[in-house]
């Protein structure tokens, strides 16, 4: 299925988060004007793990640090996840991960 075909919120956001895959993600990037790196999914792929399985948790940008960095090829900073969701990585990537619009304060 197309991202047309998949029904969405407002500004974008999946109304059904198992509606996503990876194919779904590099569509909502390429619209957010983002190519999408295998970093890219390690960050999606927490951010769904931790929405799914950890009652909607949608972490900020310092937990996702705390939560990634044992699993990142170098020291990761807040910096690395704004280079690759230049938005906000919590919102940004959160849309690219078929996820809810997060309620908590800033983004786009």
């Amino acid at each position: 299925m197309a991202l047309a075909d998949l029904e969405r919120a407002e500004r974008g956001y999946l109304v059904n988060h198992d509606d996503w895959n990876e194919d779904i993600a590099h569509e909502i990037a390429a619209e957010e004007g983002l190519d999408l790196s295998d970093l890219s999914f390690k960050v999606l792929n927490f951010l769904r793990d931790e929405y799914i399985n950890n009652n909607g948790n949608q972490p900020n940008e310092r937990n996702m640090v705390k939560a990634l960095k044992n699993d990142w090829p170098s020291s990761l900073s807040t910096k690395d996840l704004y280079t690759l969701f230049p938005k906000g990585p919590a919102k940004q990537a959160g849309k690219i991960a078929g996820l809810p619009e997060t309620k908590r304060k800033g983004g786009y």
